[in-house]
């Protein structure tokens, strides 16, 4: 059974469809075995804790300095036993000390066609430049924002202006899209 580790910063919508497809069999071989946040409030502890998951907050603000923050995450996660690392909603650059000791283990989704729009506010970005084609990308994580290399995209057409109604069409694309490409590296 493979030991996932998840890293998320907010409600945990991705953690939720990943445990999801878990439990139902679409993800076989597979366990979440840790989920870590940078932020304490974050609802996915909880979502972790209800699914008998270690959670635990790994938060900058905790040390003095940057690097002491990445060596406490990269130590969590190596104790862990994480075979891959899925960061679903994490708003925390992942330094390359720990892409150097999981290297094509950590992947990352983004709510857009990489390589365009990258970054956090990447949404936004691609309705003030008017996009029609949006997309959601999966990729490697490597040292740059994310530029890792693409493991799976899908886009959508959307011809409007509200937020809201785009990260719904974003999320509906995002899950399975998560799903699939987690049971794909699993079967490499």
């Amino acid at each position: 059974m493979l030991k996932v580790a998840v890293l998320v910063s907010g409600g945990g919508t991705n953690l939720q469809a990943i445990l999801d497809a878990i439990d139902s069999g679409r993800i076989t071989n597979a366990e979440v075995s840790l989920v870590i946040s940078n932020n304490p409030n974050a609802y996915a502890l909880e979502r972790a804790k209800n699914h008998g998951i270690e959670a635990v907050c790994i938060s900058p603000k905790e040390f003095e300095k940057r690097e002491e923050f990445h060596k406490a995450l990269l130590k969590k996660l190596q104790e862990s036993g994480a075979e891959l690392i899925v960061l679903a909603g994490y708003l925390v650059a992942i330094p390359p000390m720990i892409v150097e000791a999981f290297p094509n283990k950590i992947i990352n989704i983004h709510p857009s066609l990489l390589p365009a729009f990258r970054g956090a506010h990447a949404i936004d970005q691609a309705l003030e430049y008017g996009v029609k084609v949006f997309g959601v990308t999966i990729h490697y994580v490597d040292a740059t924002l994310d530029g890792g290399k693409i493991i799976s995209q899908r886009a959508f057409g959307y011809d409007g202006d509200d937020i809201a109604e785009l990260e719904a069409r974003i999320h509906a694309v995002e899950y399975p899209l998560y799903i699939e490409t987690i049971n794909k590296l699993l079967k490499e």
